[in-house]
This record gives structure tokens, C-alpha cells and sequence, in this order.
């Protein structure tokens, strides 16, 4: 495919960008669509050039807009030397093909144009398994227009033959095989993730999964609350790749945070399939941190484009902390206004810390496992088991001023028998 992504020895893409406005109408407005596509292509290296809309009963089978219209935006593109023009919605591979004879030009869509961006920020090798599958699945249905360059000669006996026919099986022979033994390597990477998970489980640590819409701070958010280094961007995916780390709560409880990839408006159901290794992650939380950018105009529209994304994935009934952030950026009566609408949210600045007592509060009480609350007497000389509670036990009052040191504390049930000893009373 055609990449959009700008190339330090090239200049960046001239782009078009052409939209639908259909009657029967969406949740979203063509513009608000349109503004979005654009965000896409300039986050992939363009320069946008120019758009056009077309109002539309239904999608034209043949060229998608029509192709009066279709004619119209290319004699514009030629005025303005355009070098690719990026449709906002999936086009078919014959829309595709017919499109590019009216341009005389590469035409992308947005699924093209999505693919374009993982392929150029995914950093490890699961990230690159799971874009170069998605990619390959795009392009398979989509060979034919590859070849049109390629003599069809008529052979003997009436059949039709020639070199495009020959490259084009035999390029997709080597697509479907690659395609196969893609397939195999997320498999594999599946079943790391489980291994993976079950040594977490042993250590009863609780997983909390970051959700959310592209560019909702979900990575600068991760970064305050763990010390990572993930990047953090003003831009579309900027992060790609998953990240887990662990994170202390003040109930000193141990919880692993991971980081996924930002959702969209859609977002590819192709892409959605690739990227399952890496969305198990969000699966097998036990909790979703769902992070929203209560200043952007349309919030509740990004809310509900992730909550379609997490139906898709058999996580839409996952207990969900919803994380108002941005508020350094907000006016007061916005917030309240979100936190009158979503009483149960936290309001937050990734950016600042601000809220974040409130937030570690939550994730606390979320988060908390059935503990045993005891009294314990433990002698001064052994320090070693007055160290080990500190660490690993949520600890409501202590004295240190008798023969032994007197604890009440909520101990996991997990490391009860390590204690046993020093208990003097279940409460």
C-alpha cells in the first residue's frame, strides 16, 4: 500500500479529502467526520490541500460519491496538484479501481489511511505482527488493481491468460501464506499472554486496563500514576504497543496497570481482529479505567465509539471507572456539569496530578479483595515480620509501646498462613 507517512527525503503528501453526507443521518455530523480524517492524515505526515462532501440518498455501487461528483473533485485536484485523495469511509476494491481512473491518481480510505499510521508506530514485534496481518488482509481483495499494467493476452482454446494472471495467483498464494503463518505467530503470542497472566494471578495482583478515545491523555495519564515512559503525544495512536506496570495504592495493594491503544470512530473491524492478542488485556481486567476528554465538543460521542469497540470485544460488561481528564484545561461548570451526569467519575488532569488522591482512592475501594481483618502481636526482635506486613498488608492502627507490637491490619488471604502465628484475634 501507499504510504502517506512522511519520508525525511520526500516532501509530504498533497491529499484531498472527500466525504459523505448521507440522509438518513449518524450520532456524528459529516464535519465533525471530516475534522477527524483530517487529524488522521496530518497525524500520517499529509498536507491537506483541500475537501469536498457530496450529499447522498445511498452510496453509489460503482464510485462510491457518484460520478458527476467524482469528476467534479478531480478536475479540483488536478488545479491543485493532489497526490492522493482519502475517502472518510471504507471503500470496496472495485470503488477503489473505478476511482482511480476518474483521479488518475492513488485513492486511499480510512481504513488504508489507519493502517498506514500503526504500521508507522508500532515499536515491538507483536505490534508489528498484528498491523503487517491487518494489512495483508486489506490488500488481498485488492491485488487486481496492482496488475492492471499487465498484458491479458488471449491464449489458445479461447481462454484468457497472460503474465497479470500469473502474477496476480501467484502473489496471492504468497499473501494467503503469509497471512497463515501471521496468524500462527499471534497465536503463539496468545498463549505467552496466558502464561503471562497466570504468574500475575499467583500473585493475587488485580488488573486495571486504560481505555479510551485516541488522544484522551490515556498514556500521559499512565505515565504520572506508574513512572513509565510511554510516549505521550498530541496526536492520533500516538501509542500503539501495550504496557503493563505496577502501581502501589494507598491501601498498599499492588495492581497492574496496562496501557492499550486508543479506540476511534470506525475503527477497522479488521484492526479489531488483529489486535485481540493485545486486547485481552482489556478482557481479563478487572477493572477499565476509561479515560474521556471532557473538553473535546464531542465527548459523549467518543464514549459511546468506545463502548461499541468494547461490545465488539466481549468487554462491555466489565466493571468501568469512568476518569474525567483535562480538567486544568476545563471550566469549572463543565465539570460539575459531567460529574452531575456521571455521579460515580472521577475528574482528573493527567497533566497536572490534579484529582489523582481521588482517583488512587477509587481504584482502592474498586479494586479492594476480600482481606482478613485481624489483630496481631508480634515481638520487637522479629522485624523481619513487622517489615513483611508493612509491604504486603492494608494497615489500620498500630503501638509499638507494649512488650509487643500490637497490629490491626487487613491481610491478604493469600499470605494469612504466613502470619498465623501472630494473630491474636479475627475482627
Amino acid at each position: 500500500m501507499k504510504a502517506l507517512i512522511a519520508d525525511p527525503n520526500h516532501k509530504a503528501q498533497r491529499v484531498f479529502l472527500v466525504g459523505v453526507e448521507l440522509k438518513a443521518g449518524t450520532p456524528w455530523t459529516t464535519a465533525d467526520s471530516m475534522a477527524e480524517l483530517a487529524e488522521l492524515a496530518r497525524t500520517a505526515g499529509s498536507n491537506i490541500v483541500g475537501e469536498g462532501t457530496q450529499k447522498l440518498e445511498s452510496i453509489h455501487p460503482a464510485t462510491f460519491i457518484g460520478t458527476g461528483k467524482a469528476q467534479e473533485f478531480a478536475a479540483i485536484c488536478r488545479e491543485l496538484k493532489v497526490d492522493t485523495i482519502i475517502f472518510d469511509d471504507e471503500l470496496s476494491p472495485a470503488q477503489t479501481r473505478n476511482l482511480e481512473k476518474v483521479f488518475t491518481g492513488t485513492v486511499m480510505d480510512r481504513t488504508a489511511l489507519i493502517l498506514d499510521i500503526f504500521a508507522q508506530r508500532a515499536r515491538t514485534r507483536e505490534g508489528k505482527v498484528q498491523v503487517e496481518l491487518a494489512q495483508l488482509q486489506y490488500l488481498l481483495p485488492r491485488l487486481t488493481r496492482y496488475w492492471t499494467h499487465l498484458s491479458r493476452q488471449r491464449g489458445g482454446m479461447g481462454a484468457i491468460g497472460g503474465e497479470g494472471e500469473s502474477q496476480l495467483e501467484a502473489d496471492r498464494r504468497k499473501i494467503s501464506e503469509r497471512i497463515d503463518k501471521l496468524d500462527e505467530e499471534l497465536d503463539l503470542i496468545r498463549r505467552q499472554r496466558t502464561t503471562q497472566r497466570a504468574g500475575r494471578q499467583r500473585n493475587q495482583w488485580p488488573l486495571a486496563s486504560i481505555v479510551g478515545y485516541t488522544n484522551a491523555g490515556k498514556s500521559t495519564l499512565f505515565n504520572q500514576l506508574t513512572g513509565a515512559t510511554v510516549l505521550a503525544e498530541d496526536k492520533l495512536f500516538a501509542t500503539l504497543d501495550p504496557t503493563t506496570r505496577r502501581l502501589r495504592l494507598p491501601t498498599n495493594q499492588n495492581v497492574l496497570l496496562s496501557d492499550t491503544v486508543g479506540f476511534i470512530r470506525k475503527l477497522p473491524h479488521r484492526l479489531v481482529e488483529a489486535f485481540k492478542a493485545t486486547l485481552e488485556e482489556v478482557v481479563e481486567a478487572d477493572l477499565l479505567l476509561h479515560v474521556v476528554d471532557c473538553t473535546h465538543p464531542q465527548a459523549e460521542d467518543h464514549i459511546r465509539a468506545v463502548n461499541t469497540v468494547l461490545e465488539e470485544i466481549h468487554a462491555g460488561d466489565k466493571p468501568t471507572l469512568l476518569v474525567l481528564n483535562k480538567i486544568d484545561r476545563a471550566e469549572p461548570d463543565l465539570v460539575a456539569r459531567w460529574l452531575m451526569a456521571h455521579p460515580r467519575a472521577v475528574a482528573v488532569s493527567a497533566r497536572t496530578g490534579e484529582g489523582f488522591e481521588a482517583l488512587m482512592s477509587e481504584l482502592g475501594t474498586a479494586l479492594r479483595p476480600v482481606r482478613n481483618f485481624v489483630e496481631l502481636n508480634i515481638p520487637h526482635a522479629d522485624s523481619g515480620v513487622m517489615a513483611k506486613l508493612h509491604e504486603v498488608a492494608q494497615i489500620v492502627e498500630r503501638d509499638y509501646s507494649g512488650e509487643t507490637a500490637r497490629f490491626k491490619a487487613r491481610i491478604p488471604p493469600h499470605l494469612h498462613a504466613e502470619f498465623a502465628a501472630f494473630v491474636v484475634k479475627e475482627l
